[in-house]
């Protein structure tokens, strides 16, 4: 370790050590006479203070790092304080559709009125009877149809028994999907409701509303027990025809697409459609 100088003020004897000398060995000053010799340089030679430089690679990479897991944590967080109210609003939003092919369109308290209209949530069996589904309510139908889960909601309006059987299929650009209430004679349809993911506004994506959608009541479902309702090319509709219903104007794959949704669902449910008796219970 290098010493240090000290220089006397009185004399200017130099003294090399780690402290100056109590007496000036030449003038006998006394140590308080004596001040240490810096060079020029020492300072800025000397060892730099150790910190966190915020201008590194390293430190950027750590602060974007923490961030992430910071941000990642928090939405986490969110999306876990938010799940069942966003669960809630999605059932409730598919009882609303039910009710909507009931036509009971915007009801200020969908559970309510669903818990008043359907009675039951049924599974069609082999033989076209219903039975009890014992299962939590479901809000994806498509994943239900095919896993052969065929269901069937039973309603009553106004003493009257409706049923209600889901439907999905696609449209031109993405899944279409609805419901199709039908009286109790299981072949005259009551309402419909459809909606859709993708489909072109104020063309395919007219078959969400009213004006497409009311065609379908008082038409018939089956013909000989085969499904006979289809949705034609618009303007092509045998309009004395209990079958046949225009379709969307400018929007024929779309309609094509709704057609085929009517016929594959609907023909899965021939054995209900046609059954003598469906149980006692429904």
């Amino acid at each position: 370790m290098a010493t240090k100088k000290f220089k006397c003020k009185v004399c200017g004897y130099v003294h090399e050590g780690d402290k100056a000398p109590e007496k000036c060995p030449m003038c006998q000053a006394p140590q308080s006479e004596f001040e240490e010799i810096v060079e020029a340089g020492a300072e800025a030679a000397a060892p730099a203070k150790k910190g966190l430089n915020t201008n590194s690679n390293v430190y950027t990479i750590v602060y974007a790092a923490v961030m992430v897991i910071i941000v990642a944590f928090l939405l986490v967080f969110v999306s876990q304080t938010l799940k069942d109210r966003q669960t809630a609003n999605v059932i409730n939003d598919t009882k609303q559709q039910i009710l909507s092919a009931l036509n009971l369109r915007d009801q200020a308290d969908v559970a309510s009125t669903y818990s008043k209209v359907i009675k039951a949530d049924a599974l069609m069996q082999a033989n076209g009877s219903l039975q009890d589904y014992k299962g939590d309510f479901n809000t994806s139908y498509k994943s239900e149809f095919d896993k052969g889960n065929l269901h069937v909601f039973v309603a009553e309006i106004d003493g009257q028994k409706k049923y209600v059987i889901p439907m999905n299929g696609l449209g031109l650009w993405g899944t279409i999907w609805g419901y199709i209430a039908l009286n109790e004679d299981r072949n005259t349809v009551y309402g419909v409701y459809f909606s859709h993911s993708s489909e072109t506004p104020g063309l395919g994506g007219e078959i969400a509303g009213l004006k497409f959608q009311n065609r379908f009541p008082g038409k018939n479902v089956v013909n000989g027990g085969n499904v006979a309702l289809k949705v034609v090319k618009f303007g092509k509709a045998d309009q004395s025809s209990k079958y046949e219903i225009d379709g969307v104007t400018g929007a024929t794959i779309t309609s094509t697409g709704v057609n085929a949704m009517i016929n594959k669902v609907l023909s899965a449910y021939v054995p209900f459609l046609t059954a003598a008796n469906v149980g006692s219970n429904y």
